[in-house]
C-alpha cells in the first residue's frame, strides 16, 4: 500500500488542466523554457513558474539551466509512457464528441511519442514488422527481435550492437492512445525513428510532436508495400522495404493498412507544419 500516496500525488499534479497541457507539450522529449510552456498552457509566466516547480518537486519534470534560462523536460521515458497510457483511458461509450480539429487529425496520423514513432503510421509500421516476423510479442509488453529482424534493422543502418536494453528490454510495446493498439518503443524504437529521419523519409516538427512524411518517404513507404526485392540501404533510391527480406523464402508483407501516406495537412494543403 506504500505506493498509494505516490499515485495520489502524481494524479493530483497531472489533474490540473494547465499542468496537464505543459506535460503533454513535453511528451516529444524536447526541453522548453518556462515562457513557451506558459503560452501553450494559456497561463501567465508567474502561474507557470508555480506549476513547473510543483512538477519538478513531484518528479515529473527535470530542469536544466543554460545561462540565465531554465529549460524543462520530462523526467524520463517512464513519465511519457504514463501520460500516453492515461490519454488512452476514456469512457466505453462517450457522450457527444466535438469535431476533430486539424491538429488532432495530424497527431493521430504520425507523431513523436517521447522518442519513437506513434500514430496510425507508427502502428502500421509495427504491424508490418510483426507480420514479417521481424518482431514477435514477448513477455511484460516487450517485443523480441528475431534474427531476421536484427538482420533487417542492421541492413537499413540501425547499429544493433550499439543499442543497450533498458530494464524493460530493447524493444517495448507502447499503447498508442489514438489507435488503441501497440507501436514499437524502447531503444530500438528510438533508433528506428532516428534512422527514418536521418534518411529523409520522416521530418520532425520543431514546434510540436507532429511528424511529416516527406515526398521521399511517401515513395519509400509505398515501395515497401509493393516491392518483393530485398531491402536496400537508405543511401539507395528505394530505401528499406518491409517486403521481401534477405530470406528468399520469406513472405511478402503489405503496409497498405496505413492508408494515404501523406499527413492530413499535406493532403489538404492547409496547416502544414514547418520543418
Amino acid at each position: 500500500m506504500d505506493h498509494l500516496p505516490s499515485v495520489a500525488e502524481v494524479a493530483s499534479l497531472s489533474a490540473d488542466p494547465a499542468r496537464a497541457l505543459m506535460l503533454i507539450g513535453l511528451v516529444d522529449g524536447r526541453a522548453l523554457p518556462a515562457g513557451e510552456l506558459a503560452y501553450s498552457a494559456g497561463v501567465t509566466p508567474q502561474t507557470a513558474s508555480s506549476h513547473l516547480a510543483k512538477l519538478v518537486d513531484g518528479g515529473l519534470l527535470a530542469v536544466e539551466r543554460e545561462g540565465r534560462r531554465r529549460y524543462y523536460r520530462l523526467a524520463g521515458a517512464h513519465v511519457a509512457q504514463a501520460l500516453e497510457q492515461l490519454a488512452a483511458i476514456r469512457p466505453a461509450e462517450p457522450a457527444r464528441r466535438k469535431p476533430v480539429i486539424a491538429n488532432a487529425r495530424e497527431l493521430s496520423f504520425a507523431r513523436c511519442c517521447y522518442d519513437h514513432l506513434a500514430g496510425r503510421l507508427g502502428v502500421a509500421v509495427t504491424d508490418a514488422l510483426k507480420r514479417r516476423e521481424f518482431l514477435v510479442a514477448g513477455v511484460n509488453k516487450t517485443f523480441d527481435v528475431t534474427p531476421a529482424g536484427a538482420d533487417w534493422f542492421g541492413h537499413i543502418g540501425v547499429d544493433m550492437g550499439a543499442l543497450r536494453p533498458t530494464r524493460r528490454g530493447l524493444a517495448r510495446q507502447c499503447l498508442d492512445w489514438t489507435e488503441r493498439t501497440h507501436h514499437l518503443a524502447g531503444p530500438l524504437g528510438a533508433a528506428f525513428l532516428n534512422r527514418l529521419c536521418e534518411a529523409g523519409w520522416l521530418r520532425r516538427s520543431r514546434r510540436s510532436r507532429l511528424i511529416d512524411v516527406t515526398p521521399k518517404g511517401q515513395l519509400g513507404l509505398k515501395h515497401s508495400s509493393t516491392s518483393r526485392r530485398a531491402p536496400t540501404r537508405f543511401s539507395g533510391s528505394a530505401g528499406p522495404t518491409l517486403g521481401r527480406s534477405h530470406n528468399s523464402n520469406s513472405r511478402y508483407c503489405s503496409m497498405s493498412s496505413v492508408g494515404p501516406l501523406s499527413s492530413p495537412a499535406a493532403r489538404s494543403g492547409q496547416g502544414k507544419s514547418k520543418p
